[in-house]
């Protein structure tokens, strides 16, 4: 089963729990105040959602890596292109 698939196979059974609840169609209704909290669930777990996101990528960022051996490796590669490029007599720095 793939990530995608895990994903809305939950989202279906938190919607169709959500559904129930809300219609209540087998049991009383709900009181009000668990009614008002109850009808917007779904916008509240999508702004959450939303913010733990952004949370978590601005972590990743904050925390990158740096490759300095990497780095080198792609700076000597550039160093090579360009040679290359500059004995088919392409100019790379025009000005």
């Amino acid at each position: 089963m793939t990530k995608l698939a895990q994903w809305l196979l939950v989202l279906a059974l938190l919607g169709s729990c959500w559904v129930a609840l809300v219609l209540a169609p087998f049991s009383p209704q709900l009181p009000v105040p668990v009614r008002q909290v109850l009808l917007p669930l779904p916008i509240y777990l999508l702004v959450v959602s939303g913010c733990f996101s952004l949370a978590a990528v601005g972590f990743r960022v904050a925390t990158f890596n740096d490759c300095p051996e990497a780095a080198a490796e792609l700076r000597g590669h550039i160093a090579m292109a360009r040679a290359d490029l500059r004995l088919r007599g392409m100019d790379l720095n025009p000005q």
